[in-house]
């Protein structure tokens, strides 16, 4: 196993930070790890599992002396963990995030770092619709994306330690301009995350179709969308808020491609349907093969029904 910092310092202990915890102990890649989180509760329950070595909650407090800070909060805090951290600060320490907004985050957090600290934002594409210290475990990211958005003038040495850090977790490393990033996570991630989160409360408003029924009949398409507006509010209210510009830009075109769709139910126009959703399924297809998905029936999920039986 092989150390590649002395001392790591995660911000925030949800599924992101943990599974980060799990990660670093597993493959040996610190020789201490700080958690901090403002929760006193939450801090206690990531000893409790043993995500670290040290815990505080104080985000000052554990990066004295750390040579990587990871920040993983729900983006709309951003800007007030980078004033906190940046008067303890090591010189020379790389400070980089998890958020899925990277503009906003930029914007946040960069006027705070110091010019002596190595600031370089980023995004690992991996996670579930579940959240909290007990959410996190080994493995999330082997396959999966980390973007970096690294600012002008961003060290290279310090970029390489990183990639190299996220990919001994078994990422894969891109890197992208900040409002690129946006725009392309606004479509991936962002706006199927706010369908989701619209018809499920939809179906919950609906008076003819009581709640027991949306439950029982939920193993049909719905069940799939529970699964995604069952992610966190925090940090999904401050995605909106902090790629407004991105995700209201695709929403707009989602809404014209719907009623192209909502037109041609109406008039029959049955080569239209069949075309769009030929091609859809084509993008299912790509997402397998690249590794992104599983080919298995009913998405790979386990089941408790005797095959034999």
């Amino acid at each position: 196993m092989t150390v590649q910092f002395d001392r790591i310092a995660l911000i925030g202990i949800g599924l992101i930070g943990s599974s980060l915890a799990h990660d670093i102990k597993r493959l040996g890649l610190a020789k201490e790890v700080v958690i901090a989180t403002r929760s006193a509760e939450t801090l206690k329950r990531a000893e409790e599992l043993e995500l670290g070595d040290h815990y505080t909650t104080s985000s000052a407090e554990a990066v004295k002396d750390a040579d990587l800070v990871i920040v993983s909060v729900p983006v709309g805090a951003s800007e007030a963990v980078a004033r906190e951290i940046a008067g303890s600060l090591k010189p020379g320490a790389i400070v980089t995030d998890v958020g899925s907004t990277k503009a906003s985050v930029i914007a946040q957090m960069q006027p705070h770092m110091p010019d002596n600290v190595h600031f370089i934002p980023g995004h690992p594409l991996a996670g579930t619709e579940k959240s909290g210290p007990d959410a996190g475990f080994p493995g999330l990211f082997a396959g999966r994306w980390c973007i970096f958005t690294p600012l002008e003038g961003t060290d290279e040495t310090a970029l390489k330690a990183l990639s190299r850090f996220w990919e001994t977790l078994g990422s894969k490393i891109d890197v992208m301009d900040p409002e690129h990033h946006d725009k392309v996570l606004a479509i991936v991630s962002h706006l199927p995350h706010l369908i989701a989160f619209n018809i499920v409360g939809t179906a919950d408003d609906l008076g003819t179709v009581t709640e027991s029924e949306v439950i029982k009949y939920s193993a049909s398409g719905f069940r799939d969308f529970t699964r995604l507006a069952a992610s966190d509010p925090t940090m999904w209210r401050d995605v909106c808020l902090h790629n407004k510009d991105a995700i209201l830009e695709m929403l707009a075109r989602f809404s014209e491609d719907l009623a192209y769709l909502q037109r041609a139910i109406r008039w029959g126009e049955g080569d239209k349907i069949f075309d769009l959703f030929t091609r859809t399924r084509a993008i299912r297809r790509s997402i397998i093969e690249a590794g992104q998905d599983v080919d298995a029936p009913d998405f790979g999920r386990p089941h408790t029904l005797d095959k034999k039986g």
